[in-house]
């Protein structure tokens, strides 16, 4: 197994607040096995002392935190404990796992209040649960940082690539790139939709470039979360959440239909079930936005929710797709019906978004009588709503997209495929490779 530690975009946020003056403790939020612990490690490096406390691996260590001794005395019985200093300013003490220690959870507050020098952080699988029990939770007190899996641009960097990165980052639809260097970045795409973000995946593929190797990886990872589901909640049944689960990976396109989840199953009992995976951060759900304006979520219509899976790599070895498929064609549409690459849309918008807030994904839709109109993604843009239409070839009618821009007066939108960086008349159009740049280089829309 690589124990090399790939580059992530949390990095610098890490260090940020490692350097920061006025620091609450962290709390690392985010599926599992999806690098948080690792993160946290490779920042421990830049500390003269780094103590990592793992509560289901000491779930005795629970009991120092559930006496009435402050953090300072915590940290002393810690110390002693691991025979290393836990000195503040100098070093790093990391809880993991902390959602076995409902005790250590709750303390998180009183390091801030009474041991802010301290450098804490906290993260663990299964974290939301925990928090959702605690409806006061360290509000103001501690500060949230989400991670998901890797971001193709991530993937990218881990290749050892950072000059193609540089380079799709500077494009535009003024300024596309080259052919040669598109298509370069259309295979690596490819890879990506096969194996996914998932570190232990990008880590073998990094190491061996086998698509198979890295394959048998997803096998087991997709092993190990689906055994976690009888740890979500323990009045749903696994049984019932890995129904459903697979029910979001066969409806991939388009709204979620609650009754064809299970037909055993109510649909109070199929709801209960996907809020679960939701809050797992296995699945992410796109709502419906009437965007008249912003902030988008504030004309929602709960009912209409879109479901996508939080990792391409997991979804088409879960639905076992054809790979050859995927690296010999140019138009997804016949892989999947398009799924794949709104997935993958999805997913990097999240991934580009603040890390200091949990990100929504919205969508707009019209049922009319022999008018119907969808467009995959809508996000704000500055102060303004942009529509994003996802085709998963280079070709495609943008209908749906000008119907929308028409109805709600907007002079730009983007079609995300995959072409070359182009413009058609107040359309723009983004390579699904560099989606992301709407989120991180918006000043190139104007």
């Amino acid at each position: 197994m690589n124990d090399a530690y790939f580059k992530r975009t949390v990095d610098s946020e890490l260090h940020k607040w490692a350097e920061s003056t006025r620091r609450k403790p962290l709390l690392l939020r985010g599926a599992r096995q999806i690098g948080k612990s690792s993160a946290v490690r490779n920042l421990g490096k830049n500390f003269r002392y780094y103590v990592e406390v793992n509560f289901d691996d000491r779930q005795e260590l629970s009991k120092l935190f559930e006496k009435s001794i402050s953090p300072q005395e915590i940290c002393e019985q810690l110390a002693l404990f691991y025979r290393t200093p836990i000195i503040a300013g100098e070093t790093l003490l990391f809880l993991d796992e902390i959602q076995m220690s409902r005790a250590a959870l709750a303390k998180l507050r009183y390091f801030y209040e009474q041991y802010p020098d301290l450098h804490l952080i906290a993260a663990g699988s299964l974290l939301e649960f925990a928090i959702a029990e605690m409806p006061s939770f360290g509000v103001g007190r501690i500060r949230s940082l989400f991670m998901y899996p890797f971001s193709f641009e991530e993937f990218i960097t881990a290749l050892g690539d950072e000059m193609i990165v540089a380079a799709y980052r500077k494009a535009s639809p003024e300024k596309p790139l080259s052919e040669i260097i598109h298509k370069q970045l259309i295979e690596r795409l490819k890879i990506f939709l096969i194996i996914g973000g998932m570190p232990e995946s990008v880590s073998e593929y990094v190491r061996t470039k086998d698509l198979l190797h890295s394959s048998q990886i997803l096998s087991d990872i997709i092993v190990s979360l689906k055994s976690d589901f009888s740890k979500y909640k323990e009045r749903v049944p696994a049984l019932r959440i890995a129904e459903v689960f697979n029910s979001v990976v066969r409806q991939a396109e388009g709204k979620f239909i609650y009754e064809r989840a299970a037909e055993s199953m109510t649909n109070l009992a199929v709801k209960q079930a996907l809020e679960l995976l939701v809050m797992a951060g296995l699945v992410y759900p796109i709502t419906h936005t009437a965007a008249n304006g912003i902030p988008l979520g504030a004309e929602i219509n709960p009912k209409y929710k879109k479901m996508i899976l939080c990792d391409t790599g997991l979804f088409q070895h879960i639905l076992n797709l054809d790979v050859s498929q995927i690296l010999i064609t140019d138009d997804f549409q016949v892989v999947n019906r398009g799924a794949l690459a709104e997935i993958f849309a999805g997913t990097e918008l999240l991934k580009a978004s603040s890390c200091y807030d949990e990100a929504q994904l919205y969508c707009w839709h019209r049922e009319k009588s022999q008018s119907n109109a969808q467009v995959d993604y809508i996000i704000q843009h500055n102060n303004c709503v942009l529509p994003i239409e996802i085709k998963a070839g280079t070709k495609g009618a943008m209908q749906s997209l000008r119907i929308f821009m028409e109805e709600k007066k907007l002079t730009k939108g983007v079609r995300s495929s995959l072409e070359n960086f182009s413009r058609y008349d107040n359309i723009d159009v983004y390579p699904l490779y560099a989606i992301s740049n709407l989120m991180v280089k918006k000043e190139n829309l104007g």
